[in-house]
C-alpha cells in the first residue's frame, strides 16, 4: 500500500511540476472519506467479493471525485494542470465539510470513522492485500511504461509536443493510472499521510530524478 501511494505521489509530482504535490492532490482523500463515512452510516450489510461496505463506499468515492474533478476542468481538448488542481482542492473542501458534518451526527460510528481517517494497517487482511496486489501492479506498469514521456514533460508541454508526445493522452492515462493505486490502497488504509510525499524525494536522492529508475 505504501508504494502504491509512493509511485501515485511521484507520477504527481512529475505530471504538475509540483514537488509538493501529493496522491490526495485531486481530492481522492477527501471522496474517500466521505464514500468510507457514507460505509459506516448505512444501516443495511453490503458486501461484494469478501470486501465490506467500508473499502467499497472508499474506493468508489475516490474514483468518483477525481472524474468529477477531470470533467470539470477540461477545456475542450486540453487539460490545464492549474485547473485541475484549483477543481481538486475546491471540491476536496467541499467533501470534507460534508464529512465533518455526518460525524456530528454519527452517534455510535463515530469511533470508527475518526480510526479509518487517521489510517493504519491494522484492519487490513493478507487476503485483502492479495486480492487487490494484481490493480497495483497493472497501474504501476501502466506509469512505468510511460516513465520516458513524464521525463520529458518535466521541461515544458509545448516542448513534448513538438518532440511528438501526446500530452493531452499521456496525462489522461497518468492521471488514471495514478488515481486507481491510490483509491485502491486508501479504501483498504485509510489516508496515510506523508507517504507519497516524501518517498519519492528520498527515492530521487538516490537515483535521481529519472522517472525511469525513479518509480520502480
Amino acid at each position: 500500500m505504501g508504494a502504491a501511494l509512493a509511485v501515485a505521489g511521484a507520477t504527481y509530482q512529475g505530471l504538475f511540476r509540483n514537488p509538493l504535490a501529493d496522491p490526495y492532490l485531486l481530492g481522492i482523500a477527501s471522496g474517500a472519506g466521505l464514500g468510507a463515512t457514507v460505509g459506516f452510516l448505512i444501516p443495511f450489510p453490503l458486501q461484494w467479493m469478501n470486501f465490506g461496505a467500508i473499502p467499497i463506499f472508499a474506493f468508489a468515492g475516490g474514483l468518483g471525485v477525481v472524474a468529477v474533478v477531470y470533467s470539470v476542468a477540461r477545456v475542450g481538448k486540453t487539460l490545464p494542470a492549474t485547473t485541475l488542481i484549483l477543481a481538486g482542492v475546491a471540491l476536496g473542501a467541499f467533501l470534507s465539510s460534508i464529512t465533518s458534518y455526518l460525524m456530528t451526527i454519527c452517534g455510535e460510528e463515530l469511533h470508527g470513522i475518526v480510526f479509518w481517517l487517521m489510517g493504519g494497517l491494522s484492519l487490513t487482511k493478507w487476503a485483502e492485500v492479495w486480492t487487490v496486489l494484481p490493480c497495483v501492479m497493472v497501474g504501476v506498469i501502466i506509469i512505468w511504461l510511460h516513465a520516458r514521456p513524464l521525463n520529458v514533460m518535466q521541461l515544458d508541454e509545448e516542448q513534448a509536443q513538438q518532440l511528438g508526445i501526446n500530452v493531452e493522452r499521456v496525462k489522461l492515462i497518468l492521471l488514471g493510472a495514478a488515481t486507481l493505486i491510490t483509491s485502491v490502497a486508501v479504501c483498504f488504509t485509510g489516508l496515510i499521510g506523508f507517504v507519497g510525499i516524501l518517498v519519492p524525494h528520498a527515492v530521487r536522492l538516490i537515483w535521481g530524478p529519472d522517472h525511469r529508475f525513479l518509480l520502480p
